[in-house]
């Protein structure tokens, strides 16, 4: 491939990463002017907003309420205080609106269900997060995960070069990255980092603590995108999660209708030749999972750069909506992944 053409890839990858997707949901607070505040021994560079400090506060205390639980009667809890509390948010509507269009067939009591159990599966997620070390480990039964076609990438990952794998907001997305660095092989991730500094160092924390150490972790951006490229030509294995909105992705089709989607998935396979493998977590009870590892995709190899990346998209849609199809329930509805139009909730 040309130079010149190579650059401009890397210059598309960097400002879809840079202008990424602010979420619907999550720990962080709305962006804003925060009032800031300098305590003894602090220096510019460890100043926190009163926010951030509130949000760290509040997280922390969260965190430790659920750690003094087990993983089962964390993960009952936090199902049960989502459903009391989800359907007053506004994702709800949107969680509903998404549904209805998505899946036409559904009856309304249908989409009122999964709407619920999407609600469930979320504070499941947030609730589990302190107990990710024990959740990643491999079991018969209880808190644990078991693993699923893992034949696919084992022998792609022995070989060495680069790999990318990507996934949904399915059942637990956090567990597959820490999983795959304590028990198969060392691989990196690209993550949106939260509003709140504290808030993503102490997540980030808890990954690297259930991984057995720190894994390379990517934040979108400028940046983010510079350092996951160097890794990939380091010959590393890259996860990435493709279903948010990002409006500076590319239209194309989700249950039948356009979705803004990331194309850096597409760009970096394109541009490395590399293998691209599917994997994603099923929800079997509290705290526990089976990863599935579905084998690589086949990529289109044209000289039509923008027509090849197009379809990768296409194909990585398409594996998404059979995911969701197959477990609606444990998809994140409530965030807006199609463009408002004049009938969306607002």
């Amino acid at each position: 491939m040309p130079r010149c053409q190579l650059l401009v890839q890397h210059r598309h990858i960097e400002a879809e990463h840079r202008i990424g997707h602010k979420g619907q949901l999550g720990w962080g607070w709305k962006s804003g002017q925060p009032w800031r505040i300098l305590g003894a021994g602090w220096t510019e560079d460890d100043e926190l907003s009163l926010r951030d400090r509130a949000e760290s506060l509040a997280l922390r205390a969260i965190l430790g309420w659920f750690r003094r639980m087990s993983p089962v009667g964390a993960s009952d809890l936090g199902a049960r205080l989502a459903r009391r509390f989800g359907p007053w948010r506004r994702g709800h509507a949107i969680a509903l609106d998404n549904l209805r269009r998505s899946m036409p067939e559904l009856a309304e009591e249908d989409c009122q269900r999964i709407a619920m159990e999407a609600w469930e599966n979320l504070g499941r997620v947030l609730a589990e997060m302190v107990h990710l070390s024990a959740i990643v480990q491999i079991t018969e039964s209880g808190p644990g995960v078991e693993i699923e076609g893992a034949e696919h990438a084992r022998g792609l990952a022995e070989a060495g070069g680069p790999m990318l794998f990507f996934s949904g907001h399915l059942a637990n997305w956090e567990v597959f990255l820490p999983y795959v660095n304590r028990h198969e092989w060392r691989m990196a991730g690209l993550f949106r980092s939260l509003n709140g500094p504290e808030a993503t160092r102490m997540l980030s924390q808890l990954r690297f603590d259930a991984a057995g150490g720190e894994f390379p972790l990517f934040s979108k951006g400028t940046k983010g995108a510079r350092d996951a490229l160097g890794h990939l030509q380091q010959g590393g294995r890259l996860g990435m999660l493709v279903d948010q909105k990002l409006n500076e992705g590319i239209p194309v089709p989700l249950f039948g209708r356009d979705a803004l989607t990331p194309s850096a998935l597409a760009k970096y396979a394109r541009k490395f030749r590399c293998p691209v493998v599917p994997v994603r977590a099923v929800r079997l009870g509290p705290a526990r999972y089976r990863i599935i590892v579905e084998p690589p995709m086949e990529l289109p190899a044209s000289a039509d750069l923008v027509a090849d990346v197009r379809a990768v998209t296409v194909e990585v849609n398409r594996v998404v909506e059979r995911w969701v199809r197959e477990r609606p329930g444990e998809w994140l509805w409530m965030q807006r992944r199609w463009p408002r139009d004049a009938t969306s909730p607002r």
